[in-house]
């Protein structure tokens, strides 16, 4: 125990000597505006951010790192490293330099694309998603310097944020390539700063655009109104079956009575996470953490209908919405959309013609979590935290997770990250804490040097 305390203390105070470093990288990846969607930014952008990524990961020892497009017309960093023993065990370190793009552009109180100190926190379009994680996976390895004992490979993902599947279909296709005994995701975070923990389960998604159709054209609504059949009033009519008085979704078909059997998640918590004043309520009849990681959630991303401004005095003879369904662990995607296909048709009043069409799906995530990489994770982040790691549920996707566990059943699959709540990734005012860099560099340090020996 000694050995390793004097170990862990030599370890922090290298990764806070290098804390400036990662401050100066950081800057200079988030200025890049790596917006996967050529409609939004120049896609030289993205070129830019992974060639910046393959640079620094060639200057830790990754030899031959390089670029390779993926099917989505994105590149991904790929390289290897190899430990001086051969029996070591293989790490793949995983995260993705694509972001999203900037939204309301006035609502941020600093440059979105430029790294800005404020209380203690540095903003910016991903300080945190993903680009504070690749900073983490670059401190840990300069922390360790040649004295990383285990075999490493890396995949830096270029389109993660747009869903289009880039790397979802390489994996597979190139399964040698990438397979490992863990693989460490570096895209969730803890529970809060200062509070470690690894991600054991993510809900899967289903997006569907649902289409009304009752008249050939708009008709007078004075003229008609009262007999004719209103396709917008039958979609309001629709939606409003997908949630119940108190707020569960209640898609037919789907179970809405699951319960967390993990940490639970305080609902003072949450309402300051989600910046809710007090007295705002919480929905469903479940804990927050049971409505977050272990049931489905309906969400409405948005109609087609005629806007107030311009509207006539007319019915209208169609509408749409786009609608998203987060599905736990135990639901498939091929059960989420038939069940909300046949409940959508099944409500729909009038007779009205409707129409149910897929974008996109993704199945859900459960990690096996009794394996030595788990239990190595563990040590480290109570060595790194001086507190005991936590299990949390995320309600997000990250469909490639899935493809990891199909391609590679052997593999432990680590979620982490810097991304605690505070950190408001997707939306304006993005954030990080440069504690939690440091923190889980250090934690990812301990960690390899751990699990070889677990694995000696």
């Amino acid at each position: 125990m000694g050995e390793h305390s004097v170990i862990d203390v030599e370890l922090r105070e290298r990764i806070a000597a290098l804390m400036p470093q990662a401050r100066e990288e950081l800057s200079e990846l988030v200025a890049i505006r790596s917006v996967a969607d050529p409609r939004q930014f120049p896609p030289e952008e993205c070129l830019h951010a992974a060639e910046w990524v393959a640079d620094r990961f060639a200057c830790v020892g990754f030899d031959d790192v390089r670029l390779v497009e993926t099917a989505d017309g994105s590149n991904a960093v790929i390289g290897s490293r190899a430990c001086a023993n051969a029996d070591a065990p293989t790490v793949l370190l995983y995260a993705h330099y694509d972001v999203q793009p900037p939204l309301d552009e006035g609502a941020w109180h600093t440059p979105p694309f430029r790294l800005t100190e404020v209380n203690g926190r540095w903003y910016g379009r991903g300080a945190a998603d993903c680009k504070g994680n690749i900073l983490v996976h670059l401190t840990a390895l300069r922390a360790l310097g040649e004295g990383v004992p285990v075999n490493l490979k890396l995949v830096v993902e270029g389109s993660e944020e747009q869903g289009t599947g880039g790397l979802e279909s390489f994996v597979p296709e190139h399964p040698d390539l990438l397979r490992a005994d863990t693989i460490l995701v570096c895209d969730t975070g803890n529970a809060a700063v200062g509070r470690p923990a690894v991600t054991v389960s993510l809900r899967g998604m289903v997006n569907v655009v649902v289409a009304v159709e009752a008249l050939t054209s708009e008709l007078h609504s004075g003229v008609f109104g009262g007999a004719a059949p209103d396709a917008l009033a039958a979609l309001v009519a629709m939606l409003a079956t997908l949630r119940d008085e108190q707020g569960n979704t209640s898609v037919q078909g789907l179970p809405n009575t699951q319960v967390w059997p993990g940490a639970a998640y305080p609902p003072e918590q949450f309402r300051h996470d989600a910046g809710l004043p007090e007295e705002a309520m919480l929905l469903g009849d479940g804990t927050v953490a049971d409505m977050l990681w272990a049931r489905s959630a309906l969400t409405i991303l948005g109609i087609d209908c005629p806007r107030v401004v311009g509207s006539a005095a007319a019915i209208a003879p169609r509408a749409r919405a786009r609608l998203n369904l987060r599905i736990p662990p135990g639901v498939t995607p091929e059960q989420a959309t038939a069940a909300l296909a046949r409940h959508l048709k099944e409500v729909a009043p009038w007779q009205v013609r409707v129409t149910v069409d897929v974008e996109t799906a993704g199945h859900p995530f459960l990690a096996a979590t009794t394996g030595p990489a788990y239990r190595a994770m563990s040590d480290a982040m109570e060595a790194a935290y001086g507190t005991p790691m936590t299990e949390l549920g995320q309600g997000g996707s990250i469909p490639l997770c899935t493809v990891f566990a199909n391609t590679y059943p052997e593999a432990e699959i680590v979620l982490i990250g810097v991304e605690e709540p505070l950190t408001l990734i997707h939306a304006p005012n993005e954030s990080v804490d440069p504690e939690e860099i440091a923190d889980m560099a250090l934690t990812e340090a301990l960690f390899l040097q751990i699990y070889s020996a677990a694995c000696g």
